[in-house]
This record gives C-alpha cells, sequence and structure tokens, in this order.
C-alpha cells in the first residue's frame, strides 16, 4: 500500500492551525515502510489553495491539528483522507503512529 502523508508544520512540529504552517513534511510509505521524506514550503496563504496544491504533490492523507470544515471538504473533494484534532509531535512520530493504527485524533481545533 503506497501512500503520501502531508503533516503542516512550525518548528519541526505538528502546527495547529493547517493553514499558517511554516512549511509541509510529505512522507511516503510503501508496504508499511518509510521511503522517503521531505520537507516542502507551501505557497502563501489563499483560502482553498493547500487541497489541489498537495493533491498535484501525489499526497493521499493528511494529519492535522486543526483544520476549517471548507478545507476538509476541498480535501474529500481530491480523494485525501484528513485526520484532524491530533497532538503536536514530530513527523515521523506522527507518521509511526498512524501507521501502527496508533494515531490519537480528537476535536477539530479549528472552527472556521
Amino acid at each position: 500500500m503506497k501512500r503520501s502523508i502531508a503533516i503542516p508544520l512550525a518548528n519541526g512540529q505538528l502546527c495547529s492551525h493547517f493553514g499558517h504552517c511554516q512549511q509541509f513534511a510529505i512522507i511516503n510509505i510503501d508496504n508499511h515502510e518509510i521511503t522517503n521524506e521531505a520537507l516542502i514550503t507551501p505557497p502563501p496563504h489563499e483560502p482553498g489553495l493547500l487541497p489541489a496544491w498537495l493533491a498535484n504533490k501525489g499526497v493521499t492523507d493528511v494529519i492535522a491539528g486543526g483544520m476549517g470544515q471548507r478545507a476538509i471538504q476541498l480535501f474529500n473533494a481530491q480523494n485525501i483522507k484528513v485526520n484532524v484534532g491530533v497532538q503536536p509531535k514530530s513527523p515521523k512520530e506522527l507518521v509511526l503512529d498512524w501507521m501502527n493504527n496508533r494515531l490519537t485524533v480528537g476535536a477539530n481545533s479549528c472552527d472556521h
């Protein structure tokens, strides 16, 4: 199973506000193994831009703290699965939790 997971970052940890992150960690997985890790800088924040931008990068899943409902809908329209309400950790820790079905999701901390 090949997956590409995007994680919004601020200071190397999961960013609590998806649309205002400094970077994205893009981590590729194949057969339950991490095959590639990259840090990419997003374009300037513009509502609705990031879902299509990440889809063009091959992203299949997103791990986020908080995200607006409209962004979730736009990701779903791109067939990208969204996990929200996740507490900050390093990208690799989050992906390992995700791969091992230990990723804890909670309330979406973004209400707009």
